[in-house]
Order: C-alpha cells, then structure tokens, then sequence
C-alpha cells in the first residue's frame, strides 16, 4: 500500500509502539489468543514496510514484558515459537530492505533456541546502518533504569566515576541502548491510557497518539494516521509557542 507520507513535514526519527489488543482481538472471534498474536505479526510486517517508506529510522515494538512471564504457560510458550516462525518467515525482509535488528531487555531470560535464533539474525543484519527494528523481549523499564543504577554505583564504588558528575546524561549513558535516540511519538493501540513500564525515562518528551484499535488490525493506513497526528503537534519542550 502506497500512501503520502511525502506530505507530512514533521518525520519522526524514532517510533516506539505498544501493540495491544491481540488477545481481546481473538476473543471477540471466538478463537484462541495465540490466533490473535500471529495475526498481530502481520502487522509488525506492515508497519516496518510503511515505517520504510516514510522514511523513519528507528521503530521499536514492545512484543514481551517482564510482567508477561506470568501469563500461563501454554501462550508463553506459543508466543516464543511465533517469535521464531516469524523470523524464519521474514529475516529476508529484513535483508532486502536493509533493516538492523536489535534486542532490548532481559535477552539471557529468554529460552536457549529462542536466543539462538534472534542471535542469527542480529549478527546477519548487524551491518545496515540506516534503519533500525527494535524488538523489546523480555523487558521493563524499571529494571532497565535499576539495571544503569547499578552499573553506575559499580563504577563510582571502582573509582571510575564521582557522584557529582552524575546526571541525566550519566543514566541515559547507561540504559540498554544508549546509542538510540528517543522516541518522538509513541503509539498504544487497544485504546488503554498507560505506558506498561515502556520506556519510561526514554518516553519523557514523546508525542502520545492513543487509538482504540486492535493491533492485529493495526495496518499501513493506521500508522499514517497516527504520523499525521504526529505532523500536527507544536513540540516545544517546556518552551513558549512561537
């Protein structure tokens, strides 16, 4: 699907998404919720096509929480060999479009294959510089915040930092991917109004666009619309309209 993002004057360099809704999404079809999530890998699909054409740099998916191990068993699982299949199914994609991909989160948490597996394609596609797919697996921002805590005080306990020195440059240093840069606009689909331990401290100057459909649903035409609503905001950062 070809759409006029050529239109749009504001492009934001980083997008972060949190795909909600599969499991509801199924529900309402009577099928079971892993049905839901394979459907929502078509949307991934779509939605790193329509980042491409658009022209976006860096696109984050929250795929699994640290909360999400607590979801039974049998989805668990299903979820970890979805992760695989769509790998299997579209590491070309990534290929042909010259698509880095990176993990962010508790990666020695994850199931050995599973590792394996995301480790081919991170080494394959550790060369494409211009864009870059974010998967966060396994991950919650306040561990990754508690997580630089700690490599921070490591450091001044070693002598190799003072406290005083210590800022908002310090942690940001010290967060997963320190080498990416902020999201400018964050979208949730489903409809719910919060951020689910998602890049808290990277989320502080985003743009919200909340949209009350299903991520399976979620497709080419929907991002549009939530760049659009993008293109509209006056980011100012604290400071007085011009």
């Amino acid at each position: 699907m070809t759409l006029p993002f050529q239109s749009l004057e504001k492009i934001p360099r980083h997008v972060a998404i949190i795909m909600d809704g599969n499991g509801r999404w199924a529900q309402e079809r009577g099928l079971a919720r892993i049905e839901g999530h394979k459907e929502g890998a078509q949307s991934v699909r779509a939605v790193l096509r329509a980042a491409k054409q658009a022209g976006i740099e860096y696109l984050t998916v929250y795929a699994f929480s640290t909360e999400n191990w607590k979801r039974p068993k049998l989805e668990v699982d299903g979820l970890m060999k979805l992760l695989v299949s769509s790998l299997d199914a579209y590491e070309q994609e990534l290929h042909d479009n010259q698509i880095r991909l990176r993990i962010m989160g508790q990666f020695e948490r994850l199931p050995l294959p599973v590792r394996m597996r995301l480790q081919k394609t991170i080494d394959a596609t550790a060369d494409y510089a211009d864009r870059t797919f974010i998967v966060a697996l396994s991950y919650g921002s306040r561990t990754e915040i508690a997580d630089a805590a700690k490599r921070i005080a490591e450091k001044v306990e070693a002598g190799e930092l003072k406290a005083k020195d210590i800022d908002e440059q310090t942690v940001s240093d010290h967060l997963y991917l320190p080498d990416v840069p902020d999201p400018e606009l964050m979208i949730r689909t489903s409809g719910e109004l919060r951020l689910s331990n998602f890049l808290l401290w990277q989320l502080s100057y985003s743009e919200f666009h909340i949209t009350d459909t299903y991520w399976p649903d979620f497709r080419e035409e929907e991002f549009f619309h939530a760049l659009e609503a993008y293109n509209s905001r006056d980011r100012r950062y604290g400071g007085v309209r011009k």
